[in-house]
């Protein structure tokens, strides 16, 4: 079974990323918004996708946001693969997750996004 790459279908910019994936990142893991998954079979639950996109393997724990990014970078056929290693990389967590929680919070002014986008604040 092919791992999963859960998004937010809901965000504009999201889906734009998820475009650009889908065109320049050949993977054979299915890549689904998460309205449309099987949160329970997945082991998901709404909050987990709302608060990241989610990556998941048969028979391993889910990955989230960055984690989650770089793991289907190396699991690419592509030239994308040294950049998924770089992200899992010691250290790199402790940069890109502020980084990913930025994005997470600015998606609606970033190039794709709109209104729809916005993340209330917890």
């Amino acid at each position: 079974m092919p791992a999963t790459f859960v998004y937010d279908g809901d965000c504009a910019f999201c889906t734009r990323c998820v475009e650009f994936i889908r065109r320049r990142v050949p993977t054979d893991a299915v890549i689904v918004p998460w309205h449309r998954a099987d949160l329970p079979a997945l082991g998901l639950t709404r909050e987990q996708c709302l608060e990241a996109v989610q990556y998941v393997e048969l028979g391993r724990p889910a990955l989230a946001g960055p984690a989650a990014i770089a793991a289907l970078l190396r699991a690419s056929r592509s030239a994308w693969r040294p950049l998924g290693g770089a992200l899992g990389l010691p250290g790199v967590g402790l940069v890109s997750w502020p980084v990913y929680r930025w994005i997470a919070r600015h998606r609606h002014q970033l190039p794709g996004g709109t209104a729809a986008c916005a993340v209330p604040p917890p």
